[in-house]
């Protein structure tokens, strides 16, 4: 460790990877006494610690106490990709394919037939190197070099983790590259407001969206839109939090928070804002009884609740999905916050 990073209370060793390569783990503090620890493997969220009575906090976010077993994590069939970020693409590509610039391009196939998440060697398995870091800010970059994955271009990948003074977490993403490309940037944490060793089954969930995305069998995009109203998908009042779901909410306004997360057990709130044309709301994801997380916590399909705010999966397989290219002149900015309220 270097002597800046000794010197640093807010930086700490998180241990090495099966390679030697050290982890570190860096602390972001405001004065209401939320703390958030981000780790430059994956520059992934580990915690998320909330004030909620007389000197107690609540940790709200599913993570690992070491880096070896976030990289162990991605070794399960069904890799959880827990509280990193995601990319080159978030979400399906059928068959991994696209076309860009006629041009046809074959990724790496890491979900049968499909892509997923950017597939085996991807943005939530790598380290990111750490750009500068502030008591209450952090930035951290990655260059996605030409043909990874088989994607094309120099990808160079900037996250801003700010913690602001009213509990948001706001969270910027920018991207340049040097030949034209696609990008789906998200964040991937599990949330629990009843803390991190509960279950999500007695919070309230509510979405501001009226339709989803109309999928196949293997949950990939059709290209077509269903209305949820009256359906099971339906969360534009507060409901109980699905046991199952993995399915993206069509966002139609920016302006004001597209969900909301709720806990009476500890009278906290969270509300996730972005200006991304989707929500993909993720629970009961396979996780083989093996992952054991923070504090020695047995983690299952019911411990944390996703929200992957995002462009559509499978968006450039698709003429009437929104853009998912980014042009070599071009930068790409994605802003997405989480805003914890006590209610």
């Amino acid at each position: 460790m270097s002597d800046i990073k000794k010197d640093n209370k807010n930086i700490t060793s998180f241990g090495c990877t099966s390679s030697g390569k050290e982890s570190f783990c860096y602390t972001l503090r405001n004065p209401n006494g939320v703390e958030i620890a981000i780790i430059d493997y994956g520059a992934t969220i580990q915690s998320i610690k909330i004030p909620i009575s007389s000197g107690k906090k609540v940790d709200v976010v599913l993570g690992f106490d070491h880096v070896s077993d976030y990289e162990k994590s991605f070794t399960l069939s069904g890799a959880p990709f827990i509280g990193a970020v995601v990319g080159r693409y978030a979400g399906r590509i059928k068959n991994g394919s696209f076309k860009l610039n006629n041009d046809v391009f074959q990724l790496n196939k890491n979900l049968g037939k499909h892509h997923l998440h950017g597939g085996k060697t991807n943005f939530s398995n790598s380290f990111w190197n750490v750009i500068s870091h502030s008591n209450n800010c952090i930035t951290l970059e990655y260059i996605s070099k030409d043909v990874d994955e088989n994607y094309p271009g120099d990808l160079t990948v900037q996250v801003t983790y700010n913690l602001s003074d009213i509990d948001e977490l706001e969270i910027t993403y920018t991207a340049k590259t040097t030949k034209d490309t696609i990008i789906n940037l998200t964040q991937h944490s599990y949330f629990n407001l009843d803390g991190h060793e509960k279950t999500i089954e007695n919070q309230k969930l509510q979405v501001t969206c009226t339709e989803i995305l109309e999928t196949d069998e293997e949950n990939v995009p059709t290209g077509n839109f269903s209305n949820i109203i009256d359906t099971s998908f339906d969360f534009l009042t507060f409901k109980k939090c699905p046991t199952k779901i993995d399915t993206s909410f069509v966002i139609s306004d920016n302006s004001t928070s597209v969900a909301t997360l709720k806990s009476t057990e500890n009278k906290i709130q969270m509300q996730v804002f972005t200006n991304q044309p989707s929500v993909h709301i993720y629970v009961g994801g396979n996780c083989e009884n093996k992952i054991i997380g923070k504090n020695n916590v047995n983690y299952h399909a019911l411990s944390g609740i996703c929200f992957e705010t995002q462009n559509y999966p499978d968006a450039p397989n698709h003429s009437n999905f929104p853009n998912a290219i980014l042009r070599k002149d071009e930068t790409y900015n994605q802003k997405t916050s989480f805003k914890f309220e006590k209610i």
